[in-house]
């Protein structure tokens, strides 16, 4: 890989019905997803959803029980993990304490057997690929935890895999450095086409660096998705609510105009939501609506459409103000521009911004 122009293409990746089991519990339920070549597919939840599972079950730590994994068509199943052509960056560097930095890097050059003139140049284009060419003679100890991350990404950019995996590699890091090597991450794979699956907890890594995400519940995907269309669209009011903030209202349908409802909210107003899912009058739900899809409004409007809450702190963020509220029994966020002073804590109403979309679900959908 790193010896192929930078507009070459990456390799296909295929998961196809892909279960696995520990004891009696079912970690993945037959996963099928696809990693066109060169993209980068972030796999999103929460702990224990089973998305670490399914990246070691693609490097062949984990035996699958049934399904398939396919490299480019091929399936690599039966292979063990050093013949698979797939490189991984754990969380923990996972770097040979007693080795320099360049001499892990060579590892797995090593061990496969590559004439030493070939591991030398391989290793000083990896270390340059993550500008730590500089630090060769030095040992991990002698290392800050994002240069021991860049040489673990090294060493697994060294054996030029066709498939590179990121076992949550920002986790331990502060948030400085883990900003700083998700756009070294992003800059190399870009440069070289290489596809990528992230695992990662954390949404904001995943919607900054991903060309799609899959989010993962009890084992299976949810929804899979470019991030925006998670975010503004998204399938369940799991998805609605464990990729960015939502606030949920509950409520009851008064009306129907084709795909918009009249959504009697308990909390006062009667508002209009868009939805593709069939709801019949009366029926109970529950409106997911963004922090930045609602505004305040003053206490004295009397627009049905508007609902009471009380202000109780509104925060800076930076260019943005976060608004704290309570409307009934449900707590609510908004995030306005920051503009001028601070509204006071006390009586408001609150309005959905025209043109917002919020989504609508059954109430007995679990978020």
């Amino acid at each position: 890989m790193l010896d192929v122009a930078p507009t070459a293409l990456g390799h296909r990746l295929d998961m196809d019905g892909v279960r696995v089991r520990y004891g009696q519990t079912l970690a993945v339920r037959d996963v099928t997803l696809s990693v066109a070549p060169g993209e980068i597919l972030a796999l999103l939840g929460p702990s224990g959803c089973g998305k670490t599972t399914l990246l070691r079950t693609v490097a062949g730590f984990i035996q699958a029980e049934a399904g398939r994994v396919l490299v480019d068509g091929a399936p690599i199943d039966r292979l063990p993990p050093g013949k698979r052509g797939v490189g991984i960056v754990f969380q923990s560097y996972a770097l040979f304490p007693h080795m320099t930095a360049a001499q892990n890097v060579a590892y797995g050059l090593e061990a496969r057997g590559l004439p030493k003139a070939e591991i030398i140049r391989k290793v000083e284009a990896a270390l340059a690929a993550v500008r730590m060419e500089g630090f060769a003679a030095r040992k991990p100890t002698a290392l800050s935890g994002g240069q021991q991350q860049r040489v673990a990404l090294a060493r697994a950019l060294a054996i030029e895999p066709a498939i590179l995996l990121l076992d949550e590699p920002f986790a331990a890091l502060d948030r400085s450095l883990r900003l700083d090597l998700q756009l070294e991450i992003k800059r190399i794979q870009r440069r070289f086409g290489v596809t990528c699956v992230l695992v990662t907890h954390d949404q904001d890594e995943a919607m900054s660096m991903a060309d799609r995400m899959a989010v993962m519940r009890a084992g299976h995907v949810e929804q899979v998705g470019p991030p925006t269309e998670l975010y503004d669209t998204p399938a369940t009011a799991f998805v609605a609510g464990f990729v960015g903030t939502t606030n949920r209202l509950h409520g009851r349908v008064e009306a129907r105009d084709g795909m918009g409802y009249a959504v009697r909210l308990d909390a006062g107003a009667t508002v209009m939501v868009e939805s593709p899912r069939g709801f019949a009058i009366g029926d109970r739900v529950m409106l997911c609506a963004r922090p930045e899809q609602l505004t305040l409004r003053a206490a004295e409007n009397e627009d049905p459409a508007t609902f009471p809450a009380r202000l109780r702190l509104s925060l800076p963020l930076g260019p943005a103000l976060i608004h704290d509220l309570e409307a009934g029994s449900a707590e609510v966020k908004i995030q306005q521009p920051r503009q001028g002073t601070p509204p006071p804590p006390g009586p408001v109403r609150i309005a959905i911004l025209p043109g917002a979309k919020p989504s609508l679900f059954p109430e007995g959908d679990s978020a």
